[in-house]
C-alpha cells in the first residue's frame, strides 16, 4: 500500500516482511540522500533516540526498508488545537515531549557524528543560508508578481546572514532542518522522528522556529512560550553552559529565516508545481511574518525592507 507523501519525491510503501511484520519500503531518487538517511537513522538508533530503524538496504542504495511506526502524525494528533487554537492537555503534552526529544537529537545525536555524510551540505553555513533566502526571492516573491528592489532586499539578507550565521552553539549540534509536526510520528503516546535526511551541523534555534511557527500548526504565542521554556529546560541539562539569554535573543531572527524559507518552498510547490496544499498554506505563513514583526519591533529597524515586503504580502490573505 502506497503511503501519501507531502513535498518529497520518495515513494513509501507499506509491506509485510517474511516474519509477518509490517515494514515501510522507501524508493529514493538520490543515492546520497538515501545514504544520509540510512546513516543518520542507524547513528541515532545507536544513541537510543526515537527514530525508525533501518532494516534492509538494497545493493545500489536506491531503496531500503525501515520500521513501521504506524499512521499517526503529530500534525493529526493535534488536530483539535490546530483547528480551534485551543490545545488540550494531551496535545500540549505531545508538543512538549517532541521538543524535549528534539534537544536530545540535537545534542546527543551530534556526538561522534560523521558530518561528511550530510546531504546536500555538512553544515548550515553562509552559502546554505543564502540558498534559503534566494529560495524565498526567486520561488516565492517573484511568483507573487509583487514589485520589489533587489538591492534593498539583499541588504536585509546580508544583515540576516550576519546574525544567524554567528551562533557558537552551531559548531557542535545537529540541525534537523525540517522539524515540523508532519515529520513526527506518534506511537504509543511517544514522538518518533522521520525525514531528517536533510540534517546537518547547525544552530538549535532553527529547529525550534520550524516547529513552533509551522504555518498550519496554529500554535498560539502563549503556548509557544511555554514550550520554549520546556525545551530550554531540557537543553540546559544537556548543555549546562549554554547562554540562554543569547539563545532567546537570536530566536526571532531564526523565525524570520525559517518563515522566508517556508514561503520559498510553498512558492515552488504551489506556483510552479501547482500543488494546492502548498498554495493554501501561504496565507498562514504570511500571517506568521506579520505577527513576528508586530511582536519584535526591533526587527522592523534591522530588516526595514523585509518589513515593507511583509505588508505588501497582505494582498495574499
Amino acid at each position: 500500500m502506497n503511503i501519501a507523501k507531502q513535498g518529497s519525491n520518495r515513494v513509501y510503501t507499506r509491506e509485510t516482511d517474511g516474519q509477518g511484520r509490517s515494514i515501510i519500503r522507501v524508493e529514493g531518487t538520490n543515492r546520497d540522500e538515501n545514504r544520509a538517511f540510512i546513516y543518520m537513522s542507524r547513528h541515532f538508533a545507536e544513541k537510543g533516540l526515537p527514530v525508525p530503524r533501518v532494516l534492509w538496504v538494497s545493493e545500489d542504495e536506491m531503496s531500503y526498508t525501515q520500521e513501521d511506526l504506524g499512521d499517526t502524525l503529530l500534525f493529526d494528533a493535534i488536530r483539535h488545537g490546530r483547528e480551534t487554537g485551543e490545545f488540550n492537555p494531551e496535545e500540549h503534552s505531545l508538543l512538549g515531549r517532541a521538543l524535549r526529544a528534539l534537544a536530545h537529537v540535537q545534542v546527543e545525536g551530534a556526538q561522534d557524528f560523521d558530518w561528511s555524510v550530510c546531504f546536500p551540505v555538512p553544515a548550515m553555513d553562509e552559502r546554505a543560508i543564502r540558498w534559503d533566502l534566494n529560495y524565498f526571492k526567486y520561488c516565492f516573491l517573484k511568483g507573487t508578481k509583487i514589485e520589489f528592489s533587489e538591492p534593498k532586499l539583499e541588504d536585509d539578507f546580508d544583515t540576516l546572514v550576519r546574525v544567524v550565521g554567528y551562533q557558537p552553539s552551531a559548531l557542535s549540534t545537529f540541525l534537523y532542518r525540517d522539524f515540523q509536526s508532519r515529520n513526527v510520528m506518534v506511537k504509543d503516546g511517544q514522538p518518533y522522528f522521520i525525514d531528517f535526511q536533510g540534517g546537518r551541523k547547525g544552530p538549535t534555534q532553527y529547529d525550534v522556529a520550524s516547529f513552533l511557527w509551522q504555518a498550519k500548526a496554529n500554535i498560539p504565542q502563549s503556548l509557544r512560550e511555554e514550550l520554549i521554556d520546556a525545551y530550554l529546560d531540557e537543553l540546559k541539562q544537556l548543555q549546562p553552559c549554554m547562554a540562554e539569554d543569547e539563545w532567546r535573543a537570536a530566536l526571532p531572527h531564526f523565525v524570520l529565516l525559517r518563515t522566508l524559507q517556508v514561503l520559498g518552498a510553498y512558492g515552488y510547490r504551489g506556483y510552479f508545481e501547482r500543488k494546492e496544499h502548498f498554495l493554501a498554506s501561504i496565507p498562514n505563513a504570511v500571517r506568521n511574518l506579520q505577527e513576528l514583526f508586530a511582536m519584535h519591533g526591533g526587527l522592523k529597524s534591522q530588516y526595514p525592507y523585509l518589513y515593507a515586503i511583509s505588508n505588501d504580502l497582505l494582498i495574499l490573505l
